[in-house]
């Protein structure tokens, strides 16, 4: 199978293009710098990544998908809920389809994510997988049957902008949300989440990796603050089981080098989820930070 597809990850400051053929092997990849603030200047950096890519393939034509860090409104058309503000309310798909000459498919990164792992990552032997990301903010998406679940509103999978269960309204009130609300699971779950606990407790500032290397090192401190996200891991995790029951949850972002997740999340789940049991498997992204990109190129899946 050597069907090309390209697929961009467009990021608040970089934009990445990738080539891949229809047996997942990738053939090009670059990025450029997303102009920001710039809308007009961010669809001109798309057009040009694809046409390096085309120019590396030496085809032209070739399906195009991207994903940004917002999502497409089926009411509008417009993109919405994108944290690179200046493409909020810019019919970008319609435009940049009309630049390119062709049905562009655009959807969430966090959906790209899920569709890459499900394709050809740690989701391929599943039908039904919720993929998170935890970095400086917190997202998912969910592919089912090798498809991205969307859904009318566009938000399925914004498991982040969900308050953490079981959480006392004393805490929750500590953890003002961007998005206007208090308590959402991206301030607890995120890096820049574990961060803030760690602070609370401390009044020191450590990133999410240096907090899980103290804890390693015997650090009481980090070592509590990082049992007590764990947690909070398990419990926000819970309720994607109680309403979905994946097959699989993948975790993508910086704090998915935590290795600590994959062993002591899966042992906390069954205290939370409905019935005292649960046999979600719990794994690492296979392609961490290529997942997105990769994702946007099965937008348009192989024949």
């Amino acid at each position: 199978m050597t069907q090309f597809r390209i697929g961009i990850d467009l990021g608040g400051t970089k934009a990445e293009v990738i080539l891949l053929s229809g047996d997942s092997e990738e053939h090009f990849r670059t990025r450029l710098p997303t102009p920001k603030g710039d809308y007009d200047g961010t669809l001109d950096v798309l057009v040009d990544l694809v046409g390096q890519a085309e120019k590396a393939a030496g085809l032209k034509d070739i399906p195009v998908g991207v994903g940004i860090p917002g999502t497409v409104s089926r009411r509008t058309g417009k993109v919405k809920n994108a944290n690179a503000v200046w493409l909020n309310g810019q019919p970008m798909q319609k435009d940049l389809s009309k630049r390119l000459q062709r049905d562009v498919k655009v959807t969430n990164d966090a959906n790209c994510l899920a569709l890459s792992e499900a394709t050809d990552g740690a989701g391929k032997d599943y039908e039904t997988v919720f993929a998170i990301i935890i970095g400086t903010g917190c997202g998912a998406g969910i592919s089912v049957q090798r498809q991205p679940l969307v859904g009318p509103n566009g938000v399925a999978g914004e498991w982040g902008h969900n308050p953490l269960p079981w959480t006392s309204e004393h805490e929750l009130r500590r953890r003002p949300c961007h998005c206007g609300r208090m308590g959402c699971n991206e301030t607890f779950l995120s890096g820049t989440g574990l961060a803030r606990s760690f602070e609370l407790a401390t009044g020191e500032s450590l990133k999410s990796h240096e907090i899980a290397q103290r804890a390693e090192a015997g650090q009481i401190v980090a070592q509590r603050v990082l049992d007590d996200y764990m947690n909070q891991l398990a419990r926000g995790l819970s309720n994607v089981v109680n309403v979905l029951d994946p097959d699989v949850i993948v975790v993508g972002g910086g704090v998915s080098n935590v290795d600590a997740i994959y062993t002591t999340v899966p042992k906390l789940l069954p205290d939370y989820v409905f019935g005292g049991e649960c046999d979600t498997p719990v794994v690492k992204a296979l392609h961490g930070d290529s997942s997105g990109v990769r994702g946007a190129a099965w937008l348009n899946p192989i024949d």
